[in-house]
């Protein structure tokens, strides 16, 4: 048996529950994984809440761990594989479980430079990224403007530009200014003032595309200002904004699940050649779900949280 969390209603925290549960058997196409690290991320404690969710709703989108078990003739999302490979995998229903079988496509092996709580939070945030600066149609030597550029998502971001060389221009706090200049944007404090900071960061340059991880009006009222094309303003945030031109994704919506299935093995590669780090701030015992999600919500944390079974 292993165990797994699930919501059983929709009152967030609460409603979360520890069970046991059967681990089937691979069949063909499918792949069991021991798991050893499992990325937190606030979708764990939304989704569950959302209006139609069904009872008991299983949390959990990635995971790292060991492959225990392959079905007939299968092959993993990167290629041949056997038991008792690391691997890490995304897009998953139940992540926060000890032991699961997954499609196997899902699965990709684990660089080794990356322990199992780094791996286990790579996909999620770096595919959001990804499709963010793809969006954005930014090309060698432009600037672009990330509010909340210290978030998780942000970090990514940051590092993928890098690699394209586009400059970017970032919103954090003043203690957090140096987790910008670390990857390589040019960090500025939000609040009042902010449109005149961004365009004096920017050297005169005019800003192609900006993109939102905070959804505040302050960030989309920025946006406006100093992006002519709102095609080039995306949010990962405010789906309420579509009907004013501004573009918002979303792991549920099918043209980004397309997109962020696609650049997986894009952004292992990148991860295995020492191009893309993911900063992990903290890990707690599997059994301590609840208070690591409360702390994901309300806390500051830093860097990704991961749950150790």
């Amino acid at each position: 048996m292993a165990q797994a969390w699930f919501a059983t209603g929709p009152d967030g925290l609460s409603d979360w529950e520890l069970r046991e549960v059967e681990v089937p058997a691979p069949g063909p196409g499918e792949v069991t994984i021991r798991v050893h690290a499992i990325g937190m991320n606030p979708a764990d404690v939304k989704y569950p809440t959302r209006p139609g969710a069904s009872y008991p709703f299983p949390i959990g989108y990635e995971v790292s761990g060991e492959i225990t078990a392959l079905g007939p003739d299968t092959v993993i999302g990167s290629g041949a594989a056997a038991i008792g490979d690391a691997v890490l995998a995304f897009r998953l229903s139940g992540g926060y479980a000890t032991e699961l079988t997954i499609p196997a496509e899902k699965a990709f092996a684990k660089p080794e430079n990356l322990d199992h709580p780094a791996a286990a939070n790579l996909f999620l945030a770096g595919a959001t990224a990804a499709e963010l600066l793809e969006l954005s149609r930014a090309e060698r030597g432009d600037t672009v403007l990330f509010h909340a550029a210290s978030g998780a998502v942000g970090v990514s971001f940051l590092q993928q530009a890098a690699v394209r060389g586009v400059r970017v221009v970032g919103t954090a706090s003043e203690r957090n200014a140096d987790v910008v200049r670390q990857y390589g944007g040019i960090p500025i404090t939000y609040g009042p003032g902010l449109v005149e900071r961004a365009k004096d960061a920017a050297g005169g340059a005019p800003f192609v595309a900006a993109l939102d991880g905070v959804g505040t009006d302050e960030a989309i009222d920025a946006s406006l200002a100093l992006v002519a094309n709102r095609e080039r303003i995306i949010t990962i945030v405010r789906r309420d904004l579509e009907s004013h031109g501004i573009v918002a994704i979303g792991g549920m919506l099918p043209a980004s699940a397309a997109f962020r299935d696609a650049v997986r093995g894009d952004l292992v590669d990148l991860a295995r050649r020492g191009l893309l780090e993911v900063p992990v701030a903290r890990t707690y015992p599997f059994a301590e779900a609840v208070e690591a999600a409360r702390f994901l919500m309300e806390g500051h944390p830093g860097g990704k949280l991961a749950l150790l079974p």
